[in-house]
C-alpha cells in the first residue's frame, strides 16, 4: 500500500492544541452519541451507530428522547413487531436532530446492518429516515445515510445519490470496497482504522506504530486513490485505537473520533504535521481498479481481513440494533 511522508515533527510545543491544530487541515467529526461531549468538543460533524445510540438511550440525560419517541408512537396501527422498529428509527432521528443543534455541518444516522444485502431495503429505509428529518425541519443535505460497503449497499447509494441523498459508506476496509463507493458518487467513505489494526495484531502478534499501522495505511492508499483519479468522494478515517493513528492521518478529508480521543488531542500541545494533502498523493504508483461484481466480490474474498472485519461489524451492529429494539420493547 502507498504510504505518504512528511518532514519529522519538531520538539517545540505549539500555542494550540493538538486538536485545534488538527482543524486546520481536516473536518473533525464526533463519533458519539453523547451531546455533552460534542459540544465540548466543537467538532463539524457527528456520526452515531446502533452502538452508540444504544449506550446512550441507556443514560439518564436522554430518558426525555426515549419517552418522546415511544409516546409520539404508542398509537400507531401497527403489529409490535412493527412498532419497536418504527420506534427505533424514529429514536436515531430525534438524535440526529439534537445533535444537529450544536453542530454546523451534517450528521450521520445508520441503517439497519440487517440490511445490509439488501438494495431495496436500504434505499426504503434511506428514505423513510429521510421524511423522518423532513419532519423534523432537517434539510436532506444536512443528513449523510450510513450504509455497509457491501456490494447490495454500494448499489443503494449509487440509487439514493442519484436522488440527492447524501451516503456514507462504513464497514469499509479494503481499496476495491473504497473504489466501489467513489465510482457510485457516494459523498464519503469511513475507511475503519481501528478495526484493521486488531486484525493484524491478533494474527501476527505484533505492535505496530503508528506510522506503520496497516489500518493508517489502508486509508492513506485510499486517499492517494481518490485525488489521483479525480474522484469527488471524500475520506473519512474512522475508528481509531489511540491518537497516533490520528496524527498520521492530518490532513485526510475528515477524521471521526471518540470522545475519549478528542479529549487526549485537546489536553496535548505537541506539534501536528500535515501528513496528508492532495499535492502529497499525486506521485505515487497506484493503478486505476476496474471493478464490477464479480471482480469486486472475488478481490473481497480474497483479503481475509476485509471480508472478516465486514462480515463481524454487521453482525455486531445487527446485534446491538436488537439490544436497542429490545429496551424499546421494555418500555411498551
Amino acid at each position: 500500500m502507498s504510504q505518504i511522508t512528511a518532514p519529522e515533527k519538531p520538539e517545540t510545543r505549539a500555542a494550540l492544541s493538538q486538536l485545534e491544530q488538527l482543524k486546520k487541515y481536516t473536518r473533525i467529526v464526533a463519533d458519539t452519541g453523547d451531546f455533552g461531549a460534542i459540544k465540548e468538543y466543537a467538532p463539524q460533524d457527528a456520526t452515531t451507530n446502533p452502538t452508540l445510540i444504544l449506550k446512550a438511550a441507556q443514560m439518564a440525560e436522554y430518558k426525555y428522547l426515549i419517552e418522546k419517541a415511544v409516546a409520539d408512537n404508542r398509537n400507531s396501527a401497527l403489529s409490535r413487531t412493527a412498532l419497536i422498529g418504527q420506534i427505533v428509527d424514529y429514536l436515531l432521528v430525534l438524535f440526529g436532530t439534537e445533535i444537529l443543534k450544536i453542530i454546523p455541518g451534517r450528521v450521520s444516522t445508520e441503517t439497519d446492518a440487517s440490511l445490509s444485502f439488501d438494495r431495496d431495503g436500504l434505499v426504503a429505509k434511506a428514505h423513510k429516515f429521510i421524511d423522518l428529518y423532513k419532519k423534523q425541519n432537517i434539510p436532506r443535505d444536512r443528513v449523510l445515510i450510513k450504509i455497509a460497503s457491501t456490494w447490495e449497499g454500494i448499489r443503494a447509494a449509487e440509487v439514493l445519490q442519484k436522488e440527492g441523498i447524501n451516503c456514507n459508506m462504513t464497514l469499509l476496509f479494503s481499496l476495491p470496497q473504497a473504489v466501489a463507493c467513489a465510482v457510485a458518487g457516494a459523498t464519503l467513505v469511513s475507511p475503519f482504522v481501528g478495526r484493521i489494526l486488531d486484525w493484524y495484531k491478533a494474527k501476527t502478534g505484533k505492535d505496530y506504530s503508528p506510522s506503520e499501522d496497516p489500518g493508517v495505511r489502508s486509508v492513506q492508499t485510499i486517499y492517494a486513490y481518490y485525488k489521483k483519479f479525480g474522484y469527488k468522494t471524500e475520506v473519512m478515517g474512522a475508528s481509531f485505537r489511540n491518537a497516533g493513528e490520528i496524527l498520521e492521518l492530518a490532513g485526510c478529508d475528515l477524521l471521526t473520533i471518540s470522545p475519549n480521543l478528542l479529549a487526549e488531542l485537546k489536553q496535548s500541545y505537541e506539534p501536528v504535521m500535515r501528513k496528508l494533502s492532495p499535492e502529497m498523493s499525486g506521485a505515487n504508483d497506484i493503478q486505476k481498479l476496474e471493478l464490477e461484481e464479480k471482480k469486486f466480490r472475488y478481490l473481497l474474498n480474497e483479503d481475509a481481513m476485509a471480508t472478516e472485519k465486514t462480515a463481524e461489524g454487521i453482525r455486531n451492529f445487527a446485534a446491538d440494533t436488537v439490544k436497542l429494539e429490545k429496551y424499546i420493547a421494555a418500555l411498551l
